[in-house]
């Protein structure tokens, strides 16, 4: 009989006469007492003191997970999909806009270190926002931030694959000399193309998708030095543009007042520094909960950092300091255009299709996380309709493959957006970042109430009660500024091909998510639940769980 947590602490109860002499009650305010060796079994105890039983292999080590994440963000080939938008608003837009959302985006970060080392688990969002809700309001919020977050999952892989798509094309522009003509048709062929073969990748075994993450940091560290080596070369030969128009320039070619202009150029860091709750989703298959601080604010610090060199190094390259004619480059890439006036056409092909390699190998990690966020939820019957068919692990390989392929389809599905225009293919990007922030925020504005406050007992990653209150404070602020800025349009003047449908998909999935749970969901979905006693809806003793209680006794 499947167990409702009510909230986790249930689980706890049900086997206390076992752990008592190792966990408090995570209910109270008491200390959490964990052991103290980080060997696999003990993060399967900390499991199950969750409420939940290993059900997937445990092989991502600390490189591998902050690989997850640092993969995910691909820092140049994200630069390269999202400049544009950076650019609008001339130089110092791009420049400043990245280095200071991205401060705020690593506070983001630390917040959510804080509650991942107090409970890891691949539900992560709605599971922490369902503990620390009050119980009149926990089941229906936490279902809704399970929808979202599963949601921004897999538009995050759409916008990658669209950001690939976009890339390969502008690499076959550029070797057919400008020739080639780029429809929206063979942008979503090329994005379907990534989507299928990189959640194909995800339904190998999990040691090999762990080889996978430890290839993309390769990958993309390979490239960026050669773009800090290469194209500054280049570009020498017709002169670097000079501080004032790196720092200074604030040329506005939105039609929104310059200051609202520059936050919105703002949005190419904070889509690029995302995806780090992947980390979060792939705990139940770390060998060590140490790995997650490392995943997150690894990942993010050298992002950040980074991510700002690289735009310094794109705006000094630009060619005389013609912003116009690398927004309206004939290769759809200002990026492309860039790498063309340095190194020439050949060099140019090359580059780009090294770029698009990077941004296959973070549709391939993002495919992973997104896989496990709805395997997660589907193990807790929120997966609307289809939840069973999802949950299923197959044990032979230990990969929730179902949940791979509806991540697909879904991903597929809401890539028709490309069809469009590019206008509605760009809301791709906006409806990872607003339903991800939602589901970042949630949790965190929980923890600051005074019902959250107290269930909250901080994890081995904790800066003290006044410390960590204020950087969660700044947090959910931020988390709020941003949910608004990025369902703007890109100018003042709005028709059906400036309309951003991020307001449009993400408020209407809310809202749904809402209509379904009050009409139906809420005869099925109950919150997180323990499987603790159940292998595939089928009964099964705790031996394996009092073996590894009685070996730390």
């Amino acid at each position: 009989m499947t167990k409702v947590l009510s909230p986790v602490s249930s689980a706890v109860q049900a086997i206390s006469s076992r752990t008592d002499q190792y966990f408090h009650n995570v209910t109270s305010n008491k200390s959490v007492v964990r052991s103290v060796d980080h060997n696999v079994g003990s993060e399967e105890a900390l499991l199950a003191e969750i409420g939940y039983k290993q059900e997937l292999k445990r092989h991502y080590n600390t490189l591998e997970t902050f690989g997850i994440a640092f993969s995910i963000m691909g820092l140049l080939p994200s630069i390269s999909s999202t400049v544009a938008g950076g650019l609008e608003c001339g130089p110092g837009g791009l420049v400043w806009g990245w280095l200071f959302s991205g401060f705020f985006v690593l506070l983001i970060g630390i917040s959510m270190t804080m509650l991942a080392s107090s409970l890891p688990t691949s539900g992560g969002l709605y599971y922490w926002t369902n503990f620390y809700c009050p119980d009149k309001y926990r089941v229906p919020l936490s279902f809704v931030i399970g929808i979202s977050n599963s949601l921004a999952l897999c538009g995050g892989l759409c916008s990658i694959s669209y950001g690939f798509a976009a890339e390969v094309l502008a690499a076959v522009s550029v070797n057919n000399d400008g020739a080639f003509s780029i429809t929206q048709g063979k942008l979503y062929g090329v994005f379907a193309a990534c989507v299928i073969c990189a959640c194909a990748l995800c339904c190998i075994t999990t040691k090999h998708g762990s080889y996978l993450q430890t290839l993309s940091i390769f990958v993309n560290s390979f490239i960026i030095i050669l773009f800090f080596i290469a194209v500054p070369i280049g570009a020498s030969k017709h002169g670097f543009n000079d501080r004032g128009f790196i720092f200074g320039d604030l040329t506005n070619v939105r039609t929104w007042p310059k200051g609202w202009s520059w936050m919105l150029s703002m949005m190419p860091a904070i889509w690029t520094i995302g995806g780090f709750d992947s980390v979060v989703h792939m705990s139940e298959e770390l060998k060590s909960k140490k790995s997650i601080p490392w995943g997150i604010l690894g990942s993010i610090s050298v992002c950040w950092i980074v991510g700002w060199c690289i735009c310094v190094v794109i705006v000094a390259c630009i060619k005389g300091g013609d912003i116009a004619a690398v927004l309206e480059s004939a290769t759809g890439s200002p990026m492309a255009q860039v790498i063309y006036d340095a190194l020439g056409k050949k060099w140019c092909v090359a580059f780009m299709s090294l770029i698009s390699l990077g941004q296959f190998l973070m549709a391939c990690s993002i495919a992973l996380a997104a896989s496990r966020q709805i395997w997660a939820f589907a193990r807790d019957d929120g997966t609307p309709f289809i939840y069973r068919i999802i949950k299923y692990v197959d044990p032979r390989v230990k990969v929730p493959i179902n949940a791979t392929i509806f991540a697909a389809a879904l991903s597929c599905f809401i890539g028709l957006l490309i069809l469009i225009n590019t206008t509605a293919a760009n809301a791709l990007f906006s409806l990872a970042v607003a339903g991800n922030y939602l589901a970042w925020g949630m949790p965190v504005f929980l923890v600051l109430l005074p019902y959250g406050k107290q269930k909250f007992v901080p994890g081995p990653f904790h800066f003290g009660p006044v410390v960590s209150t204020i950087i969660n404070v700044l947090t959910v602020l931020w988390i709020v500024f941003i949910i608004v800025l990025c369902m703007f349009p890109d100018n003042k003047s709005v028709t059906k091909e400036t309309m951003n449908y991020t307001v449009v998909i993400n408020c209407g999935i809310w809202l749904l998510a809402v209509i379904y749970y009050f009409a139906y969901g809420y005869r099925i979905y109950s919150g997180p639940k323990s499987n603790l006693d159940t292998i595939d809806g089928e009964s099964e003793s705790n031996d394996n769980l009092d073996q590894i209680l009685d070996e730390k006794a």
